[in-house]
């Protein structure tokens, strides 16, 4: 099968004048991460096929912003040109490759195991041009896998190249049901991994038991980030836990606090009997705040992912 052959297209120059520029996002995996490229006179719709310029050649891919005019400071540059609209041959092309990267799956999941390699192969991808294949796969520590590559190289004749990811990722590319009984995000719609932290589930007074907490890669669920902004903003209007308070029954001590409900559960104790009581925040009066080594102490390390 052919393929269009043109003159290679240069980077757009860079206009450090230039205040706006005018863009077109493309995605060259469903829901993975979008990138800007300048249409260089091409118009492009959403769901549109494109043949772009990258890094590491043409590529074919979907746009999923169709084009739009932002501002200098929006952009990295420099951006990179649209070659074309992808033509029906271009389509075939691409199709085709997938096909072949199902082959090439085959071949290099018995090949590990001729090898003995300690490596789980995730995916396979052609560059739009077959002048690279490229292998991802996941493993416990460094694989030692120069045979490997050498062996499939003399079986596809093109370049090999084998790219290990994370958990993260490869959950990401095989996709399945959360705890929720909905598809991953990251599968679905999430571009990019976002920093998580063990402050997050407690601010949202979620059970700290990882099983509970984690998603199937095994690293803390990407949607304790979703509502992260507001408990943080409805954390300060409420005192901190272990405050000392005053409410119309008297002192007590912050127990829990519920951002979503403004509500405060305050300890009393007197002698030996401890009660528990709440109130709405606007009736409980901040005495003295938590003492060192409290839950509410303000120098309490965050634990991150």
């Amino acid at each position: 099968m052919s393929i269009n052959k043109e003159k290679p297209v240069e980077t757009v120059v860079i206009d450090e004048q230039k205040t706006e520029y005018e863009i077109v996002g493309v995605r060259f995996k469903e829901h993975g991460k979008t990138y800007y490229f300048d249409p260089c006179g091409v118009s492009a719709g959403v769901d549109d096929a494109l043949i772009v310029e990258t890094a590491r050649g043409m590529e074919y891919g979907t746009v999923s912003m169709a084009n739009k005019i932002v501002p200098a400071k929006d952009v990295v540059l420099p951006l990179r040109p649209v070659v074309r609209q992808a033509t029906a041959e271009d389509t075939e092309r691409y199709k085709a490759n997938k096909e072949k990267e199902k082959v090439a799956e085959e071949i290099c999941l018995k090949k590990i195991k001729e090898f003995g390699l300690g490596m789980k192969l995730v995916d396979v991808e052609y560059t739009f041009d077959n002048t690279k294949l490229l292998f991802y796969f996941t493993a416990d520590g460094r694989v030692d896998f120069r045979e490997l590559v050498k062996e499939l190289a003399s079986i596809f004749r093109t370049r090999i190249e084998l790219r290990q990811i994370g958990i993260r990722d490869e959950t990401k590319l095989i996709g399945g049901l959360g705890v929720c009984g909905l598809p991953f995000c990251c599968k679905k719609f999430l571009s990019d991994f976002v920093q998580v932290s063990i402050k997050m589930a407690k601010e949202q007074n979620l059970s700290l038991n990882s099983q509970k907490i984690s998603g199937a890669c095994g690293r803390l669920m990407c949607c304790l980030r979703y509502e992260h902004e507001f408990y943080e903003e409805e954390l300060k209007k409420l005192p901190k836990l272990d405050s000392t308070v005053s409410t119309k029954d008297g002192k007590g001590y912050v127990s829990e606090v519920s951002p979503l409900t403004g509500i405060v559960r305050v300890k009393f104790v007197d002698n030996d009997s401890v009660t528990f009581r709440s109130y709405p925040a606007e009736d409980v009066k901040v005495l003295a705040p938590p003492k060192k080594g409290g839950k509410g102490y303000k120098g309490e390390k965050d634990d991150e992912e």
